[in-house]
This record gives C-alpha cells, structure tokens and sequence, in this order.
C-alpha cells in the first residue's frame, strides 16, 4: 500500500501532459480504489491488470469487467505473458476476455509476445499471428471498436530480464502488426491502431524506440515502480 501511495502521489505532483500522451497506470486490483482517489484530478489514468472472462455471476474471487466499469476504471490489460504462462491463459481466454471488456465499455491494452525458442524456432510471427487473431475475432472490423483497443508488443525473452528488443527487432514486429491488420481488418483501423512496446523500458531506451515509426508508446514493467524513472519515460 505503501508503494502505491508514493508512486501516485508523485505521479499526481509531477506528471503533465505532453503532446496529447495518455499516461495508465496499473496497480493491483486490491489497490484500485485508493489508487483513484489519490489519482483523481490528474493527467493519469487507470487500468486493471486483469479482468475475468465471464461476466457477472458465481465466479468466486473473479473480478469481472463490468466490476471495472462500476468503479469508472478507463482500461484493463488482457494477455499479459505473465497470465498466459503462469495462470495458462489460451488465446482464446484472451479473446473471451477482451469481449467482456468492450461490452462493459472497459478499453483494452491487449497483450502479444513470443518466447525467446518461439523466436529462435522461426515460430515468432506464426504465434503471433494467433494471439492477434483471437483478439481480431473478440473486437470485429469496426473501426469504432478498435479506437479502445491498444496492441502490447511484448517480447517475453526482454520482459524483467534487463534484455531489450533493439529498435529494429522491435520495429519489425510493430511494423508487422499494422500490415496485419491492414489485410485482416482494414488500413483505416491499421493506421489508426495504437501499438506500443513492452520488454525491460527503462529512461535511456525509451526514446530510441519512441522515434520508431510504428512504435506509439510503452507498457513499462519495473521502471514504472521507480516514480522518477518513469517520469522520464513519460516525457522523454
């Protein structure tokens, strides 16, 4: 609690716009409440780390998306490689997910990544090209419902391991997301769609892979619990 307290404190103090950025900050559920209020007249926003894929019902310890929405928290992240290894997370409970969100009028920041073997095996686009699939069947081909969507590229072999994506590998993939997109729904929601990175960002990476061209923000892990570091990161 007191971490969470101390890093919305100096969000709230220091944080200002820039050039039309957003600004999420994700605490654990268990900590939304006082997050929000300590938040509350600030640039920054809200989101869940997770959301359950039913909706409302006897789902014991779920924390549905429509719980979210009653607490007017903007956005939850869906997908995340933590949830898809460690809790066994398919795409397609991802894709539930992601529609439960969206009808409960939730944004998503929605999660893709291989492994490090995925990668080396020539599986990489293969994978991805799944995870956005499922999440392409969750949203539909309006471009209205893709303006509250937010595609995370998170490579898992850079998440919390000091290793980053350089800018090029990471430029590849975002680049391969909008073509995908642009064939598998349209250029329009292509062009529009907001693709960020995600894999050990920290202040001194942070604007090399910003100045990418399809690369639009970040999904920060470990920085985002140091208040300085990730203020950085914000205006960089």
């Amino acid at each position: 609690m007191e971490m969470v307290e101390t890093l919305c404190d100096a969000l709230k103090n220091n944080c200002e716009p820039h050039g039309g950025r957003e600004v999420v900050v994700a605490p654990p559920s268990l900590y939304l409440r006082d997050a929000q209020s300590r938040l509350a007249d600030s640039v920054c926003a809200l989101a869940s780390q997770d959301c359950s894929e039913y909706p409302e019902g006897a789902y014991t310890g779920e924390v549905s998306a429509s719980m979210l929405a009653d607490l007017r928290i903007p956005f939850v992240i869906l997908g995340h490689s933590e949830r898809r290894a460690l809790f066994g997370e398919t795409d397609e409970v991802v894709g539930r997910k992601v529609a439960q969100a969206l009808a409960n009028a939730v944004k998503v920041i929605a999660c893709i990544g291989e492994t490090l073997e995925q990668r080396e095996s020539g599986d990489m686009y293969a994978v991805l090209e799944r995870q956005l699939a499922a999440i392409q069947e969750a949203v539909g081909a309006e471009p209205s419902a893709w303006a509250n969507v937010v595609v995370a590229y998170e490579p898992v072999w850079a998440i919390g391991t000091g290793v980053v994506a350089t800018p090029k590998q990471a430029q590849e993939v975002h680049a391969w997301v909008r073509e995908w997109m642009s064939a598998k729904v349209s250029t329009q929601v292509s062009d529009a769609l907001r693709v960020i990175y995600g894999g050990s960002v920290k202040a001194e990476n942070a604007r090399v892979l910003k100045d990418q061209p399809d690369i639009d923000g970040f999904l920060v892990g470990g920085a985002s619990l140091k208040a300085d570091e990730f203020l950085r990161i914000v205006g960089c």
